[in-house]
C-alpha cells in the first residue's frame, strides 16, 4: 500500500505498474535519501514456492549484470512476509508507452535504441542469462532518452534445467515469443535474438508482425507464418536493416544471427549507413572549439584544406624528412623527457589504462581505454549513462585512467571529442586506482579542449568527467599532451 515503509527504510510513495506476479512502486529510501523502484510479489504467491523462487532468482540474475542499459539491482529481501526487489529508479516511461505516444520511430533512433538493448542483452548472455521476455514493456526509457532493459522475472540460467524452467513450459509474452518458446522448446540467447527483432519490426512499423484473437492464436502464427514484409510496411527503412530484421526473425533458432553481438555489430553496420544525424551535425557545428594553445601532438594528422594538392605533398616530406632527422640523428627534441620534481612538460605519450570509477559497479568498457591514446580519431573510449543525476545520483562521476611511463608533470593535456557538452576536470596521482586530486580546473568539453595543468607530479593522470552532454553518453577519442 501507497504510504507504507518497507523493511523499516523504503517508503512506498506510489504505484507504477502492476502486473499478474508483482507490483512495482516509486519510493524512497530513507537511509540513502534517494529515489527508487521497490518491486513486491503479489500476498498471493507468498506460500507458492515456484512464485518465490522465480523471484529470488530474478533479483540473482540481475545482481551479476552491471551493464549502463540494464537496471541495478540495489537490495533484496522479506520484510512481513513481503518479498521484495530494489532497483535503481529510471524516471522516464517504458519503450511501448512511448511507442503508444509517438507511433512508429524515426528509423536512426529505432537502430540506436536497438544497439542499447542488443548490447545489454549480449552481456546478459555472456553471463549465462537468456532474458526470456523482451517486449518495449520491459525497456525503459530514461531522461537522456536511454533504454535500460529490466524485468527478468522469468530469465533462465543457461545451465539450469529444473523447476520454473522445465522445458515445455511455455513463459513469454506472446506478441513477441519467438517459435521455439511458443512450442514450449528450450530456450537459448537465440531466443531473444527472436524477440528483439520483433521489438525493432514494432519500432519501425508501429505494430507488431502478429496479431489473434489470443495467445494460441498469435504463438501459432510465430511458429508457422512469416511476417509482413517490414520494406512493404515501412518503405523508407533501408534494405540492410529490414534484411537484418528479417535475419533476427527466422523460425528456426540455427537461422538467426549466431550472437547477440552479432546482431549489435549488424545494427551498428545499418547504422553507419545511414550517416551522421541532423542532430549529430547540429552540435558538431554549434559546440566552439575550445584551445587555450594550439597542441602539438604526439602522432601527425594531415589535413587538406585550399592549398594546392602538390604543394601539401611536397609539406608532407619535408615534414617527414625533419622527424627522420630529428629521430635517427639524436637530436634531443626526437626523444621523450620525463619531468622529476621540477620543470613541466607536454612531450609525454600518455597510455589508456582504464577507467576509474569509485562509486562501482565497474565500467563494463574500460577495455577500450587504450582506444583514446591510440592515434586514431576513428577508434574512442566511451562512458556509460549510469552516473547521470536522473538515475538518483548512482555515481558521481567516471574518469579515464592515463598512464605515463614514469612520474611527470604535465602543463597541459587536450582532449578530443565527437561528444561535446560534458564536463570534466583533469586529476593525478600515483595509482590507477587513485587517489587522485584535481590538477586542473573543471571546464565543459568542446570538440578539442586543451586543460592547463596545475603542475602536479604524478604517474597517473584521469579525465574525470562529472557531467554528461546532450544524449546522455561521453566519447573520448584522443588525449595528448600537446
Amino acid at each position: 500500500m501507497v504510504g507504507e515503509v518497507i523493511s523499516g527504510r523504503y517508503e512506498l510513495e506510489g504505484l507504477v505498474e502492476h502486473g499478474g506476479m508483482s507490483s512495482v512502486y516509486r519510493s524512497h529510501d530513507r537511509m540513502l535519501e534517494r529515489n527508487v523502484a521497490l518491486k513486491v510479489l503479489h500476498p498471493q504467491f507468498h506460500d507458492d514456492p515456484e512464485y518465490v523462487e522465480r523471484f529470488r532468482r530474478e533479483a540473482r540474475a540481475v545482481a551479476q549484470l552491471s551493464h549502463p542499459h540494464i537496471v541495478t539491482v540495489i537490495d533484496r529481501g522479506v520484510s512481513d512476509g513481503h518479498q521484495f526487489i530494489v532497483f535503481e529508479f529510471v524516471e522516464g516511461s517504458n519503450l511501448k508507452q512511448l511507442l503508444e505516444r509517438t507511433g512508429p520511430m524515426e528509423v536512426r533512433r529505432a537502430v540506436d535504441l536497438g544497439i542499447q538493448i542488443a548490447d545489454a542483452l549480449a552481456f546478459a548472455h555472456a553471463h549465462g542469462i537468456v532474458h526470456r521476455d523482451v517486449k518495449p514493456q520491459n525497456i525503459l526509457i530514461d531522461g537522456a532518452g536511454d533504454a535500460k532493459v529490466t524485468d527478468f522475472g522469468i530469465a533462465r540460467t543457461l545451465d539450469v534445467e529444473r523447476g520454473v524452467t522445465q522445458t515445455g513450459t511455455v513463459l513469454g509474452t506472446s506478441n513477441y515469443l519467438s517459435p521455439e518458446q511458443a512450442e514450449g522448446a528450450p530456450v537459448t540467447p537465440a531466443s531473444d535474438i527472436y524477440s528483439l527483432g520483433v521489438v525493432l519490426y514494432e519500432l519501425l512499423t508501429g505494430d507488431v508482425p502478429f496479431r489473434g484473437d489470443n495467445l494460441v492464436v498469435v504463438a501459432m502464427k510465430h511458429v508457422t507464418e512469416r511476417p509482413p514484409d517490414l520494406a512493404e510496411q515501412r518503405p523508407d527503412v533501408p534494405p540492410r536493416l529490414a534484411r537484418a530484421v528479417e535475419h533476427a526473425l527466422e523460425k528456426k533458432p540455427g537461422l538467426r544471427f549466431p550472437s547477440m553481438d552479432a546482431f549489435a555489430t549488424e545494427l551498428r553496420r545499418c547504422r553507419d549507413d545511414l550517416g551522421e544525424s541532423d542532430a549529430e551535425r547540429t552540435i558538431a557545428r554549434g559546440m566552439p572549439t575550445v584551445r587555450a594553445t594550439p597542441p602539438v601532438r604526439t602522432h601527425a594528422r594531415l589535413r587538406v584544406g585550399r592549398v594546392p594538392l602538390l604543394l601539401g605533398a611536397v609539406s608532407a616530406l619535408l615534414l617527414a624528412a625533419a622527424i627522420a632527422a630529428l629521430t635517427l640523428g639524436g637530436s634531443p627534441l626526437g626523444r621523450h623527457h620525463l619531468a622529476g620534481g621540477g620543470g613541466t612538460t607536454s612531450s609525454v605519450q600518455l597510455q589508456g589504462v582504464g577507467d576509474y570509477d569509485p562509486d562501482g559497479p565497474p565500467d563494463t568498457h574500460a577495455n577500450t581505454a587504450p582506444a583514446a591514446t591510440d592515434g586514431s580519431a576513428s577508434t574512442s573510449w566511451y562512458t556509460q549513462t549510469y552516473f547521470s543525476p536522473q538515475f538518483g545520483g548512482l555515481k558521481s562521476g567516471l574518469g579515464l585512467v592515463l598512464g605515463a611511463p614514469g612520474s611527470v608533470k604535465l602543463s597541459q593535456l587536450t582532449v578530443d571529442t565527437p561528444t561535446p557538452g560534458f564536463v570534466a576536470v583533469v586529476r593525478a596521482g600515483n595509482s590507477p586506482q587513485g587517489p587522485f586530486t584535481d590538477d586542473s580546473s573543471p571546464q565543459t568539453v568542446g570538440s578539442a579542449t586543451t586543460f592547463r595543468l596545475l603542475g602536479t607530479t604524478a604517474r597517473y593522470y584521469v579525465v574525470w568527467i562529472t557531467r554528461l552532454p546532450p544524449g546522455g553518453k561521453a566519447v573520448i577519442s584522443e588525449v595528448t599532451t600537446g
